[in-house]
């Protein structure tokens, strides 16, 4: 198949949460801010958290400063996630390429490219973001403009897709890999101990996301080494080539 076809294949399924998670983030914003700069900001951010965090401090009158700082350490984890993909990448993409590819890098995307068995060609990378990051202003567009028209119990519902789609996501990959389930479950108990331990929980979510990925990915490499194997290619049709 294709490699741009067979990436838009695999992110059909978080084009659709993203859509629902950007509908409540439209209807969100659209209290404090106009639809278009609502859908703005979705266009050029592709973050879930990072967006309703700095809304929710525009809203607040906060500094820009303060502001900058919360955004730059909820999305900090996204550059840890680009590192690790580069392992993954095709040696020949350049950087133009690159680039594109780190600002459709989401949780989810991660996870799909991740545990993916193919090498990442910069077709198959486009193919896999492009229909996530249409979801994702779409359904900002669709909520923002149309806040007015929707109760609050659908909105909350609407609220826990992100969560529930990650999780789909990851559940299969655990069940068939020993080393993927004891990762998850150590970020897990990570993620509780910043919850419910006292002070502890009083550490920003930022680093709490960061901390958490760290110790369990380090853990993960320390124990369960990935062997040095070439990835099989992507089957690319005549006169589609990368170059």
């Amino acid at each position: 198949m294709n490699a741009f076809l067979l990436g838009m294949k695999k992110g059909i399924p978080v084009a659709l949460g993203y859509f629902a998670v950007s509908f409540s983030f439209g209807v969100m914003a659209s209290k404090g801010i106009t639809p278009l700069m609502a859908t703005i900001i979705s266009a050029t951010n592709l973050t879930s958290s990072g967006q309703y965090a700095g809304v929710q401090l525009m809203f607040q009158n906060a500094s820009y400063f303060e502001i900058a700082l919360t955004v730059f350490l909820i999305n900090l984890r996204y550059a840890l996630m680009s590192i690790s993909l580069t392992q993954r990448l095709d040696p020949s993409m350049n950087i133009a390429k690159k680039l594109i590819i780190g600002f459709g890098i989401t949780d989810e995307v991660y996870a799909l490219s991740i545990t993916s068995p193919h090498k990442l060609t910069f077709k198959y990378m486009l193919g896999l973001i492009s229909l996530p990051f249409v979801g994702w202003v779409s359904g900002t567009i669709v909520g923002a403009f149309g806040a007015q028209f929707f109760n609050q119990d659908l909105l909350d519902a609407m609220g826990i897709a992100l969560y529930a789609m990650f999780i789909a996501i990851i559940i299969p990959d655990a069940k068939r890999s020993k080393p993927i389930l004891v990762v998850i479950l150590i970020a897990t108990a990570i993620s509780s101990i910043f919850f419910y331990v006292p002070f502890i929980k009083e550490i920003g979510l930022g680093f709490k996301i960061i901390i958490a990925t760290v110790i369990s990915a380090l853990i993960g490499a320390i124990f369960f080494p990935v062997e040095d194997k070439k990835s099989p290619e992507i089957e690319e049709t005549e006169g589609d080539s990368d170059v």
